[in-house]
């Protein structure tokens, strides 16, 4: 089993939150654990912490992604997209991670997975969190 990256690793933390908003969306019973298993052959701290945070936070993530959301809340968002801005919410103020790079990965992500439009508002969020953060 090659060592996967961070970047990789993130991936694979959208992919599981994906999975997780499509079964609350669709009021089915799920295990994260399994799901962790399914997009995750080996046992990785940083998903598991990630994952777990997210969740664990997530009114506090979703509020904090629709006080910056402009005319705009974080529900509205495809499931991607939530996955990719909750992963770096949580990047931000939960973990040690720098902050750049809890911008930059989730801008990498959003290029990929996401429209420009969605892109942009991925990053004028996280930009206004990061930089009310540096001002406390």
């Amino acid at each position: 089993m090659e060592q996967l990256n961070r970047s990789e690793l993130r991936k694979k933390i959208m992919t599981i939150l994906y999975q997780i908003n499509v079964y609350k969306t669709n009021k089915m019973q799920y295990d994260v654990d399994n799901i962790l298993k399914e997009v995750l052959e080996i046992d990785n701290e940083f998903v598991k912490e990630v994952v777990y945070g997210v969740i664990t936070y997530q009114n506090e993530i979703n509020d904090l992604a629709n006080k910056y959301l402009e005319n705009w809340t974080i529900d509205r968002l495809g499931n991607t997209d939530k996955a990719i801005l909750q992963i770096a919410i949580y990047e931000l103020i939960y973990t040690k991670t720098p902050e750049i790079v809890c911008i930059n990965e989730a801008i990498e992500l959003a290029k990929l997975y996401s429209d420009d439009s969605i892109r942009k508002m991925i990053n004028g969020v996280l930009d206004k969190i990061y930089h009310n953060k540096m001002g406390e």
